[in-house]
């Protein structure tokens, strides 16, 4: 590996400050949608059992994620919106985000910013549900940072409880899935220990360790592919970087 000649991404002098702004947004539409009460999605069903809550976890992620996108583009719909926020697109199926947000921030001139945000849903009551979640295939997100090297991928993780109550007199089930709390991580930021790298889906996934308790550490956009690099060489060897390096055209042949 010693004779290898990487490209090396180099991102913006003023990408953390870029990034801390597009976090800071984020969590403040998201906190003010759950201080107003804005963060209720309700679920009719006329099954006998009501809604199946113990296994509620296997379908929240939609509901959640459309929620998300929603409160985004009640703000979008607002030219004038505090947060500057002026542009919502929804991921396709098999893109790395479900949403895409654009800013126009303004400062001395005026800068356009893209975020792409991955939601990830947990439930409240079931301790386990979504803590360890897989982000992002390893190959496509370093071939992402290696084309765009200010590349801004959001982790928003939102926490839910639900709860029911069935109306006799019709015979259907009246649910809630309130959205109750959020945490906003820019992954380039996430700590080294708190990302882990699982090889068991095609180039391997990252994966946080746990979702509701994560350190951040600085780093730039070169250190953040050093690290992970680190850790597929760890899980899968040197050879299978080098053969994965040279098909996405990682370093300069």
């Amino acid at each position: 590996m010693v004779d290898i000649k990487y490209k090396i991404p180099r991102e913006k002098d003023d990408y953390p400050e870029n990034s801390k702004f597009v976090v800071k947004q984020i969590s403040q539409i998201i906190e003010t949608a759950i201080k107003t009460g804005n963060n209720k999605i309700f679920i009719h069903t006329n099954l006998r059992k009501g809604l199946p809550l113990e296994n509620i976890n296997k379908v929240a992620g939609p509901f959640v994620e459309a929620w998300a996108l929603e409160q985004f583009e009640i703000i979008g719909d607002d030219e004038g919106n505090q947060y500057q926020l002026i542009n919502i697109e929804p991921g396709k199926r098999l893109d790395l985000f479900d949403i895409i947000l654009q800013f126009k921030r303004k400062r001395i001139s005026t800068d356009y910013l893209s975020a792409n945000i991955d939601v990830k849903a947990t439930a409240e009551d079931i301790k386990t549900s979504g803590k360890s979640p897989n982000i992002t295939s390893f190959a496509r997100i370093r071939s992402e940072y290696i084309d765009d090297p200010d590349y801004i991928f959001i982790v928003l993780s939102l926490k839910y409880k639900v709860y029911s109550e069935k109306d006799q007199s019709i015979g259907i089930t009246k649910g809630t899935m309130e959205i109750v709390s959020y945490s906003v991580y820019d992954l380039k930021y996430i700590s080294e220990k708190d990302l882990n790298y699982n090889p068991s889906l095609g180039t391997g996934q990252l994966q946080i360790r746990d979702i509701h308790y994560v350190d951040l550490h600085h780093r730039t956009t070169w250190e953040f592919l050093q690290m992970l690099d680190k850790k597929f060489i760890r899980s899968q060897g040197k050879e299978a970087w080098l053969r994965l390096a040279k098909h996405h055209k990682w370093i300069k042949e």
